[in-house]
């Protein structure tokens, strides 16, 4: 995949001016909407679940990239494609059965994707890499935005990069976590194909021109 992509986390976002925000991103270079949910179990913390998501949808114009942080995923992919999820990713560390879990998620019309945790190692995605669309790699440790973006992040992506090549597949890679203009580059020469970035978006003070910025970096 040639051009690289950025997807601003929306739980950066102002959820007292959410449509605002929303139409920012429509209007800007970015790609996606990444939408963390988290159910303060798999997680500390508790973001937001299906009526903010169907909100979302209504006025969004691009793709929801849905990262669910929960314990059992599987409850609720339905109630995610219905609220208007076009990819859902799931921790390989919160479903026991995770092809059954990215079966579900293909069947009912979504991609599915597989998150990692930041000491994870890629090797365990070997055998179940080919049913995936994405791998989503931590850059931080999941439950919070604002945290500070964790360098063992670069050879974690060398890894999985060699695997997807070594296999001949177009698995795309993601990375969630601490991402700015000064690790951006690096994280695409690494391998990365998909950049969310919440807190670095969100609080510049031009939003639009923040992520103009970001993606002519990631894409020359």
């Amino acid at each position: 995949m040639s051009s690289k992509l950025i997807a601003p986390s929306i739980l950066a976002a102002d959820f007292a001016n959410l449509q605002r925000d929303i139409e920012m991103v429509n209007n800007s270079d970015a790609d996606w909407f990444h939408i963390d949910v988290m159910d303060g179990h798999f997680v500390p913390n508790i973001s937001y679940g299906m009526p903010v998501i169907k909100a979302i949808k209504k006025h969004a114009t691009k793709p929801l990239d849905v990262h669910l942080m929960i314990e059992k995923p599987e409850r609720y992919i339905e109630e995610f494609k219905k609220v208007g999820a076009d990819i859902i990713t799931v921790h390989y560390e919160s479903t026991i059965h995770l092809h059954r879990t990215l079966s579900q998620i293909e069947n009912v019309g979504c991609k599915a994707g597989v998150v990692l945790n930041l000491t994870t190692p890629v090797s365990v995605l070997e055998d179940i890499l080919p049913k995936c669309y994405m791998v989503l790699l931590m850059s931080i440790n999941p439950g919070f935005g604002g945290q500070k973006f964790e360098h063992m992040t670069y050879d974690r992506i060398k890894k999985l990069r060699k695997m997807i090549d070594s296999k001949n597949l177009d698995t795309l890679i993601e990375i969630d976590g601490g991402v700015s203009d000064k690790n951006a580059k690096q994280l695409v020469d690494a391998g990365a194909d998909v950049l969310v970035a919440g807190s670095y978006i969100f609080k510049s003070n031009n939003q639009h021109q923040t992520i103009k910025d970001l993606k002519t970096l990631i894409n020359h």
